[in-house]
């Protein structure tokens, strides 16, 4: 399922000793310790408990034993936060290919994702291929692919409307996760088949009517179900099922935005032969932050994404380990010279990345001779 357009090369040259240094310090520490890069008993524990956040409350809403409206929305954002442990520490890790060895496995957990009311096919390019390896890349990231009223790259387009985008995206944080179960999973899908991807013989077709069918399946569960066995009127449920996105929305746009749209991250941009000035693996720790790296409980409900650099040079690894590899990655980067962002805070973060919209929505100067 390759894609024939063109896209940025890197170089093959530059980095090649920091990339094999680090590979090996890594497989030296699981080897030493004697432990897998996959999954562990923890781990599982964890699905476990994700899972159940985000489907034994829609149980109970889908049971009719649920009447007053404080419990159906609050039962309703713990399904958020479920939502978004799934999404952002186990579908994540599994289409990775990182949560087990066993293919089987992380198929099936990858379907967790659709679930949720995503797709998991989509969403293997739009992340997997196109962001981790184009990361901050404009016209080839597809993160930095926004409508036009917001602005994530200094080399888009710049409107006048791009002034408040600091203030406003927050809304658009928001409705995110209910712009991808309904729409952009549709509009992306169409925009990768003309990429080049879903080429073989009724693929796309097989993959547009699985997804609708997943879709149905989940708006069935999530939102009809408890219109019809909760004894209120229906817009305060689909109220309370917005609130739920309103949650997950906000969670995980956050956590990816603060990862790389941050003033201290790097946009660069292919040569007019195509090619970036460093290799894959200093270019990812260039666009990328880390943030928080001391907040355990952080760390534990946003599926390890606070080590996001860790995560980009290590999809392989599954994220339950980023915390013991952070060093190793952070020493090897200062040995060779190559930047290795983070921030202290969750809060330091959020406000770098505000100062960051801020100048992307702020007029561009003109040249002056």
């Amino acid at each position: 399922m390759a894609s024939t357009s063109d896209n940025p090369t890197f170089s093959r040259t530059r980095g090649n000793d920091f990339s094999k240094v680090l590979r090996n310090r890594v497989h030296t520490y699981f080897k030493s310790n004697n432990i897998s890069r996959n999954a562990n008993r923890k781990m599982v524990i964890k699905t476990v408990i994700m899972l159940s956040l985000f489907f034994v409350p829609l149980i109970l809403l889908g049971s009719g034993l649920i009447t007053s409206i404080w419990m159906l929305f609050a039962l309703y954002i713990i399904c958020g936060l479920g939502m978004s442990g799934i999404g952002m520490g186990v579908m994540h890790d599994a289409i990775h290919g990182s949560y087990s060895k066993n293919k089987t496995i992380n198929r099936f957990l990858g379907y967790t994702f659709n679930m949720i009311g995503a797709n998991a096919q989509v969403w293997k390019i739009q992340h997997n291929v196109l962001h981790h390896t184009y990361t901050n890349i404009d016209a080839a990231d597809d993160d930095l692919n926004a409508p036009f009223f917001l602005r994530f790259s200094p080399h888009a387009k710049h409107y006048w409307a791009h002034q408040f985008q600091h203030i406003y995206i927050w809304f658009f944080y928001m409705i995110s996760t209910l712009s991808w179960i309904t729409t952009k999973d549709y509009v992306r899908l169409k925009r990768y088949k003309g990429m080049g991807y879903f080429s073989e013989k009724n693929e796309y077709a097989k993959t547009l009517v699985s997804m609708t069918a997943w879709k149905v399946l989940y708006y069935t569960y999530a939102l009809i179900l408890p219109m019809i066995m909760v004894p209120h009127a229906w817009w305060i449920v689909l109220l309370a099922f917005l609130s739920m996105h309103f949650v997950t929305g906000l969670l995980v746009s956050t956590v990816f935005q603060i990862a790389h749209i941050m003033p201290s991250t790097e946009f660069p941009l292919p040569n007019e032969e195509g090619a970036m000035k460093d290799d894959w693996y200093t270019h990812q720790l260039v666009t990328t932050t880390n943030f928080a790296p001391g907040n355990k409980l952080l760390f534990w409900l946003i599926g390890g994404l606070n080590f996001q650099v860790e995560h980009h040079v290590l999809p392989d690894v599954c994220h339950i380990h980023y915390r013991e590899l952070a060093n190793i990655v952070s020493e090897t980067a200062k040995e060779y010279g190559i930047p290795y962002h983070v921030k202290k805070s969750m809060g330091h973060a959020i406000a770098d990345h505000i100062k960051m919209l801020r100048m992307l929505g702020a007029k561009p100067q003109l040249a002056t001779s």
